[in-house]
């Protein structure tokens, strides 16, 4: 019994993105299914089967080619070898064409919505995935967005999808009492990654297009060298570099300090499979002013002010008016704050639970 779930953590390594934050808190929840876990790393509690180190996106494309050739020729020996009934696995990568039972997490499709011709990941979405989720037992995504996005795109039958909000830290992100020095501007956030569906230069454009000079914008995630400098240049062009600051990579200790003291975390994505760094600003209590597209809606329910990201004008008159407005901003806060309380990881660990169960 002990070996009849797998749970292939092939893809965590040290510096967590989305897909290993969800992996490491829905886990927690199925210890009870007594699962082994393939992983480089221990992991209290659970029973490890030792796999290599290199096969992350630490180790970019080589860790990618790495990993999908050891998932399809050295998993299924390893299913095998521990008599395993059923592998879950937190990303759409699972072998094929082989006796191996499987449910995989899909969290997006935005590699076929924003395909790229130079892109490996644009070819993997377009021939691979679309095999994995037909020959998967069963379908978990993070949104009915996402779900749908699935049918549309590949054609599978809805009845083999599930979808499963996210969840976010309750002990890290919360409402905290700020003082803040008179001395600092005021600010608006962007949080998450700088790849052009997430639509940061819209929000450039936007933010310079606002009269009062008063007002910064703070820009937090990863820098890349594909994307930062373009928009570096876009911000000199239009003449706001001086109050934008790239925060690049911010330390998960800080990040609710810089979320609660901003005027309100603007999220104009293009698309979104779920879209965490909008939960985590709603839960510190800081208003949200987000893409009325995707699983945004999904998200913040009536709590946040919602923009077409397309229409560079709605998202400067959002950010004028919550910025003018304090009454605005409060009630956001209490509304946001409250719709938050309706996510949990232990949620969405017990709903995956639920599915995992049914297969085993």
């Amino acid at each position: 019994m002990s070996n009849s779930l797998l749970i292939n953590l092939s893809v965590l390594f040290d510096k967590p993105t989305g897909i290993a934050t969800y992996a490491k808190n829905v886990i927690q929840s199925l210890i009870s299914l007594n699962p082994t876990l393939l992983s480089a790393w221990k992991h209290e509690a659970f029973e490890c089967y030792s796999i290599p180190d290199n096969m992350t996106p630490a180790q970019g494309s080589k860790g990618h080619l790495k990993r999908l050739l050891w998932t399809q020729f050295q998993l299924p020996q390893i299913y095998k070898h521990l008599e395993t009934d059923l592998i879950y696995a937190p990303i759409p990568e699972a072998p094929l064409y082989s006796n191996c039972r499987y449910i995989v997490m899909c969290h997006d499709l935005i590699p076929l919505r924003f395909p790229s011709w130079t892109s490996p990941l644009t070819n993997y979405f377009r021939y691979v995935v679309p095999l994995v989720l037909k020959q998967a037992e069963h379908i978990i995504c993070n949104s009915e967005a996402t779900a749908k996005d699935i049918v549309d795109f590949y054609g599978i039958t809805a009845k083999k999808i599930t979808p499963i909000l996210l969840g976010y830290d309750a002990d890290n992100f919360y409402p905290r009492k700020i003082s803040t020095p008179a001395s600092k501007k005021p600010y608006f956030l962007y949080l998450g990654r700088q790849d052009p569906y997430k639509n940061v230069a819209g929000l450039i454009g936007a933010f310079a297009a606002i009269p009062n000079q008063d007002y910064h914008l703070a820009i937090a995630g990863s820098t890349d060298s594909r994307f930062t400098p373009k928009l570096q240049h876009l911000a000199r062009e239009l003449g706001v570099a001086k109050r934008i600051q790239w925060l690049n990579y911010l330390d998960y200790q800080k990040l609710p300090l810089i979320i609660s003291e901003a005027i309100a975390l603007v999220f104009p994505t293009l698309w979104e499979g779920f879209g965490l760094p909008v939960l985590e600003a709603m839960a510190c209590g800081t208003p949200v002013i987000a893409s009325n597209l995707a699983s945004l809606p999904e998200i913040t329910g009536d709590a946040a002010i919602l923009i077409d990201p397309y229409n560079t004008d709605a998202i400067t008159r959002a950010m004028i008016d919550i910025a003018k407005n304090q009454a605005m901003r409060s009630q956001l806060s209490q509304l946001s704050i409250q719709q938050a309380q309706k996510f949990s990881w232990a949620k969405t660990g017990a709903a995956t639970k639920q599915v995992l169960k049914q297969y085993l």
